[in-house]
């Protein structure tokens, strides 16, 4: 813990105008400042040199596809990713005499950036009932401490065993495999608060849950919509392929709330016109779209694209590829030429003028892919909206051709990988027929819990188990109090992590933490050393292998710890061979070649040079749905209309911040530093509201169930946000998402769609106003 900040303090508040630009020279003075206090010269340039490099270090930051190889930059990395993998190798230690020195409850009063700041964890830990510190305990009883409570529960349903994305193909795997070995499908995980409602609109409509669309294919494309999503803080390595496929001629449109600098100008570092020059305009056209209106957007552009074909017959649509490989057009294009537009601008906050621009831009491409992320994805009309953009496609044959195709953006690295690995907690009767049939035990067949229902279960006792293989679940969840209370009533939680944060402040009865090898780390098992596997967001599964002497000798690779446990609890009558497992990653990946679709002869197709795609059915013309061609569909839904006095809020990320954890409490390309406790608002609401740029709120979520959700002490900001909107940062005003707000059929929380009030402080009212409800 040498060097870690030992306090909360920040700078204060100062408030820039918004970049209009993103990277360049700063982003790389920021990157290796971040990364040399972390840790020494030597190790910063053995990680950045070999980060996404073929037979190096895949980067933990985000999903992004690597170019080809033989395309790769030196340099193969962004900002935020360089920070990444530096945080994660870091010099800093958690040891026993931290956890001595700090009790439960003074971790749970600090922030994540300071959780987050204290290092890497060394050895096991666990509280014990009735205390308040850790303490050290050993592997061996730490598993059959688990082992013990996992077999005295009523039901295996009784446990709940949630993953986050930055797990490899073969811990994710093993995982599952455990799980369902035990008995249970209650297999949460971070795809079902981020990308949930992509893959039901997906796999509804084109019978797969995955995007179709390569890197290739971005590069190559005529027109490219990003839609809910800000690719210079999330996926910098995003803006390369824009300003590649700008230089090829697309235009590119951006739908989102904000006007984000990377949807603006990106200037390259890497090429002399990003060093010297003004970089490359990214975004043609900026639709500042208000939250939620992105479903009445779509459904304009498809009723103008069918006005369009009446007074041109055969000219805009494609209908050979309508009548040949598509079913539901019919019933599709009745709803939307009743599609009120007066309705739509006042949905959209937009102009017919806006709309009408982007409808010419659409008639004059013949390749068309729409990029979306979590903007979409988290609000209550997700899946209606998505559904609706693959109706936008499938007009003009925009699928499956080169240069088109839907392209949802992923943010934990390998989230994709670990559905196609069987973490899900609804996974299909031909999966769950493969391990009966490779490994003779009957999995369960009935579905589990999701992130949503496994807090329920846990609030309501029944769940008692939680077991947490990485990520940062209380941070991620909605409804913080509502979930930091239903994990609190467990007799047993554990974190698998490499470093700390506040899931391991909100503690069962038995709490206990389990320190996991890095992805930079050197990983050695009896067979020698091994490596690990990847799934990206365009279905390129590659290798990942660490290179630094781990953190401390106390620590196990995630495989073997879920091998571990798995023999200490399971009863060994299943034909899984988990020492073997844990002793050559490889006996792993032969299993998956035998059972995961697309990974034949896994163990020598991944170590070629950039590894392999796995086919896509819709690149082929085949749409696996239940008609067997790719269907229209009729979408309803209106975005959530605040009552007067009130803002819908989208929670979003800082440009400094990597999922739950904040390096700094600065976020430069909004003009915002020295503060996370700010909510931005647009000026003329702040006149309508009786408030002023700089004054001090609590912001309040409004929802019918008379819970007071507050997110007390914030900072007005006049922000150049959509009339009706608000937007505040991520994880600090999750506690405003009611845990019963979720997107319809995904039931993914709905973190870009929430009523809010803004109380000045010293003013607070006696009850919500009628109306005040989504």
């Amino acid at each position: 813990m040498d060097d870690a900040p030992h306090d909360d303090e920040t700078t204060g508040l100062t408030v820039d105008e918004p970049s209009a630009w993103a990277a360049g020279v700063p982003a790389v003075r920021h990157a290796l400042e971040y990364s040399l206090e972390q840790t020494t010269v030597p190790r910063t340039a053995r990680t950045l040199l070999t980060m996404n490099q073929v037979d190096g270090i895949d980067c933990p930051g985000c999903a992004w596809p690597d170019p080809e190889v033989g395309h790769r930059s030196r340099n193969e990395y962004c900002e935020n990713g360089a920070k990444h993998i530096n945080d994660e190798a870091t010099r800093r230690r958690v040891t026993p005499e931290f956890f001595r020195a700090h009790p439960v409850d003074d971790l749970a009063s600090r922030s994540d950036r300071w959780l987050n700041q204290q290092g890497r964890l060394t050895e096991p830990m666990v509280k014990r009932p009735g205390t308040d510190h850790y303490e050290p305990i050993g592997w061996n009883e730490a598993f059959a401490l688990v082992a013990d409570e996992l077999r005295s529960l009523d039901s295996p349903d009784q446990a709940s065993f949630y993953t986050s994305g930055r797990v490899s193909n073969e811990a994710a795997f093993l995982f599952q495999l455990f799980a369902r070995a035990y008995g249970t499908n209650n297999l949460p995980d971070c795809s079902n608060m981020c990308h949930e409602s992509s893959g039901f609109a997906l796999h509804e409509t084109l019978g797969t849950g995955k995007g179709s669309v390569s890197l290739l294919d971005l590069e190559n494309a005529d027109l490219i919509f990003l839609v809910g999503q800000n690719p210079g803080s999330n996926h910098p390595r995003q803006l390369s392929a824009l300003e590649t496929a700008k230089l090829n001629g697309a235009r590119i449109v951006a739908v989102n709330p904000l006007p984000e600098a990377g949807l603006r100008r990106f200037k390259n570092p890497q090429k002399p016109r990003g060093v010297v020059g003004r970089g490359t305009e990214i975004a043609d056209r900026l639709l500042q779209v208000r939250p939620g209106g992105d479903l009445a957007l779509f459904q304009a552009l498809n009723r103008m694209l069918l006005e369009a074909e009446d007074r041109a017959p055969g000219t805009v649509l494609d209908r050979d590829f309508i009548e040949s490989s598509t079913d539901g057009f019919e019933a599709f294009a009745e709803h939307v030429r009743g599609v009120d537009l007066a309705e739509v601008l006042e949905e959209t906050g937009l102009t017919l003028d806006e709309i009408g621009a982007v409808h010419e831009d659409v008639l004059q491409s013949d390749r068309v892919v729409v990029c979306w992320a979590m903007g979409l994805t988290q609000q209550r009309h997700a899946v209606p909206t998505i559904r609706e953009i693959v109706n936008f496609l499938l007009l003009r044959g925009n699928v499956g051709r080169p240069g088109t195709g839907p392209c949802p953006v992923r943010g934990h690295s390998n989230v994709q990988g670990d559905r196609t690995m069987g973490i899900w907690e609804q996974m299909p009767d031909a999966f769950l027929d493969s391990l009966r049939d490779e490994f003779g035990f009957e999995p369960p067949r009935e579905h589990g819990r999701d992130a949503v229902g496994t807090i329920r279960a846990m609030r309501d006792g029944e769940v008692s188990v939680f077991f947490g293989l990485a990520g940062n679940f209380v941070r991620a969840a909605p409804d913080s109090e509502a979930t930091e209370a239903a994990l609190r009533r467990c007799r047993l939680t554990v974190q698998v992590s490499t470093k700390l944060n506040r899931s391991h402040a909100v503690c069962g009865e038995t709490a206990l933490i389990l320190p996991a090898l890095g992805r930079t780390e050197l990983d050695v098992q009896d067979s020698g050393p091994q490596f690990l596997t990847v799934e990206d967001s365009m279905s390129q599964v590659h290798t990942t292998r660490g290179r630094l002497t781990p953190a401390s000798p106390h620590l196990l690779s995630e495989v073997a710890i879920v091998c571990r446990l798995a023999r200490a609890t399971l009863d060994g009558s299943q034909a899984i061979p988990w020492t073997d497992f844990e002793a050559d990653y490889g006996h792993v990946r032969d299993r998956i070649s035998r059972i995961v679709p697309g990974f034949h002869d896994y163990d020598r197709r991944v170590t070629r040079p950039g590894g392999f795609t796995l086919p896509n059915p819709v690149n082929e013309g085949v749409f696996p749905t239940e008609t067997g061609a790719a269907r229209f569909t009729t979408n309803r839904g209106r975005a959530t209309r605040a009552p007067a006095g009130h803002l819908v809020l989208q929670t979003l990320r800082s440009h400094d911040q990597w999922n739950t954890v904040p390096y700094t409490d600065d976020d430069r390309y909004r003009g915002i530093h020295g503060s996370r406790q700010v909510v931005m608002v647009n000026r003329d609401d702040l006149l309508d509201l009786g408030l002023s740029d700089g004054d001090t709120v609590d912001v309040v979520g409004v929802w019918d169930d008379g819970v007071d959700r507050r997110a007390s002490g914030f900072t007005v900001v006049a922000y150049p946000t959509p009339r009706g909107g608000a937007a505040a940062y991520y994880p600090e005003t999750n506690v405003l998402v009611p845990l019963d707000s979720v997107a319809e059929t995904s039931n993914q929380p709905t973190y870009k769609d929430v009523v809010v009030r803004l109380e000045k402080v010293g003013s607070r009212p006696d009850r919500a106003p009628e109306g005040a409800t989504t």
